[in-house]
């Protein structure tokens, strides 16, 4: 097929949201041409200005001709099943983190998107962000050298507002404080940087607030490469996200300026073997957009989509042993 692709946005809720009004804004290579959200009311006037149809099933999206891909902005334990009957109806999928709860189901949707020859995407836009994409590529290139350490915080208080009943705060939602809520990003970049883990040591606490699963959570990873990675997030804290990756020929330490919802640019500190430590400010860019427009391109078969099935399974196994390290208090095998 030629032309824009048709999205059908599967949840409204404040991410849903977000990306309604970013593929709003999206170049012609994105229509958004149907939304489902079960609370119709709550953005009945949003759809209608938009001249987006609005219906409260699922199947609906699934049976329209005009959606070729659907975007799943919904309560994490729903994306397993969505995503099966997703490629059943032939819909290309762009699905929020986590993928999945366990390695054993994340290699599933993969393995079903792959042999329907579907693209399945991501919503881990910290990739697209123009630091970590600069960061990458140095990698890549072998500019740090061999890779050390990463240091990783993510954290905001958002969620503190929310009714305790939310279903992002829920045990079978969202165990382990903030990991399925920001850390996650975090894991997925350190996977992507050091490959498989071997293990991992998480501590989840509740420091400061009455928030269900806890406000506060720490996990230490150790790789099967070499090489460790320390990602930690809070729910009760204000907002601050940082990511650096230490090399033997340099370090990279970058820091966002504001949360994803809206951002503002990064501040990046740097240092290359024998060079001064330098700092450079990065002006503002939409990396949930980037993110959206690198699936629709995928789609189209004009490049392959950068985060690979074997990367969201190697970060949904990490995911999986943080769960059991942060409920056992010990070291847990990555399977």
């Amino acid at each position: 097929m030629s032309g824009p692709v048709g999205i059908a946005l599967i949840g409204m809720g404040w991410w849903g949201k977000k990306i309604f009004n970013v593929l709003q804004a999206s170049p012609a290579d994105i229509r958004v041409v149907r939304a489902v959200e079960p609370n119709n009311d709550a953005v009945a006037d949003l759809c209608a200005e938009a001249g987006v149809a609005l219906s409260t099933d699922y199947i609906d999206a699934l049976a329209d001709p005009a959606v070729e891909a659907v975007v799943l902005t919904t309560p994490h334990s729903l994306h397993g099943e969505q995503i099966e009957a997703a490629v059943a109806a032939g819909k290309h999928i762009f699905c929020e983190k986590p993928l999945a709860f366990t390695k054993v189901d994340a290699e599933r949707a993969v393995k079903l998107c792959r042999d329907a020859g579907l693209v399945l995407g991501m919503g881990h836009e910290r990739r697209w962000e123009p630091p970590i994409l600069d960061m990458l590529a140095k990698v890549d290139a072998d500019v740090l050298g061999r890779i050390h350490q990463i240091e990783a915080n993510f954290s905001h208080d958002k969620f503190l507002s929310l009714e305790r009943d939310n279903w992002r705060l829920q045990a079978d939602q969202a165990p382990a404080s903030g990991m399925t809520a920001t850390g996650i990003h975090l894991l997925d970049l350190s996977v992507r940087l050091l490959g498989a883990a071997e293990s991992v040591l998480c501590i989840c606490e509740q420091l400061s607030s009455d928030l269900p699963q806890g406000d506060t959570v720490s996990a230490y990873i150790k790789f099967c490469g070499g090489g460790t990675s320390y990602v930690s997030a809070s729910l009760a804290n204000p907002f601050i996200s940082r990511f650096a990756v230490y090399g033997s020929k340099g370090w990279i330490d970058i820091r966002d300026k504001a949360h994803v919802e809206k951002p503002a640019g990064w501040v990046v500190t740097s240092a290359i073997l024998d060079g001064p430590i330098t700092t450079i400010e990065i002006p503002p860019s939409e990396p949930v957009q980037a993110n959206l427009l690198a699936f629709v391109h995928a789609v189209r078969n004009l490049k392959d989509y950068p985060i690979t099935g074997t990367d969201l399974i190697n970060n949904i196994a990490l995911l999986e042993a943080v769960f059991a390290s942060a409920k056992s208090g010990k070291i847990e095998a990555v399977r």
